[in-house]
């Protein structure tokens, strides 16, 4: 009798956007896979498989995970929770499929997969399952302080990362209480996020990064930013290296 084979389950981080900054360990791991899972929005293409397609085999299973349409729940609402829930308990079992008939699947994962992203929900139902692996890959936030050239903290600076979803009160105690912030999720909160700095006199180095490291990537002094208008995933970077040199055209 042949004993059953498992198959692996790898997290393969596809880095901020660049896809020449996509890691040597990561384009292995996508020669070798069997099948691609990807998340998506429905509707929408999927911006991690845009940035890691060119290493697609031909012969390579895709499969899509597209999140279910909650634009009019609110996403504290009971509601929300229990959709998204279901929908990571469904995306989990379709992967659960390829890996129990020995497939290799690579959930792919814009910047870390360990950092705010969507494949640590099928991580936390598969892992203890089935063989796994991940492969780390660079931030979307270190992605952009790198391309804007600014020094992001040093010697004892304290680095604070902070969803630009929390409420405008914890936006503000929290940048009070550090030398250096990244801000993520930033989208249609940008009006608080720019009036929690200004609270908190950090508005002066703040740095305004859109599709940071890709084509048509945008940035400039937050406080010169004229509107409020900003996709989802724009950064803003708060330097707290008190020696920096000037960059963007900010005071050093």
């Amino acid at each position: 009798m042949n004993a059953i084979v498992k198959g692996r389950l790898v997290g393969v981080g596809t880095g901020p956007g660049d896809p020449e900054l996509l890691t040597l360990k990561a384009v292995r791991a996508l020669a070798e896979a069997d099948v691609v899972a990807h998340f998506a929005k429905r509707g929408n293409n999927s911006n991690a498989r845009a940035i890691v397609g060119a290493h697609f085999r031909p012969d390579l299973i895709e499969l899509p995970l597209l999140y279910p349409v909650t634009t009019e729940i609110d996403k504290h609402h009971s509601d929300y929770r229990s959709q998204i829930a279901d929908f990571y308990e469904e995306s989990a079992e379709k992967v659960a499929e390829h890996l129990g008939a020995g497939r290799m699947v690579a959930v792919l994962s814009e910047g870390d997969p360990l950092f705010y992203g969507s494949y640590m929900h099928l991580h936390v139902r598969l892992a203890h399952r089935f063989p796994t692996e991940v492969i780390p890959g660079v931030t979307a936030m270190s992605g952009c302080w790198s391309a804007t050239g600014t020094p992001i903290v040093q010697g004892d600076d304290v680095l604070t990362v902070l969803p630009g979803t929390m409420s405008e009160f914890e936006l503000t105690r929290r940048l009070a209480d550090t030398d250096a912030a990244v801000i993520m999720k930033v989208g249609r909160n940008l009006p608080k996020i720019r009036r929690a700095l200004e609270a908190t006199d950090k508005l002066a180095r703040a740095v305004y990064v859109e599709r940071g490291t890709m084509p048509g990537g945008v940035s400039m002094r937050l406080a010169d930013k004229l509107d409020d208008n900003a996709p989802y995933f724009a950064i803003v970077l708060v330097a707290g290296w008190s020696g920096r040199p000037a960059a963007l055209g900010a005071e050093a």
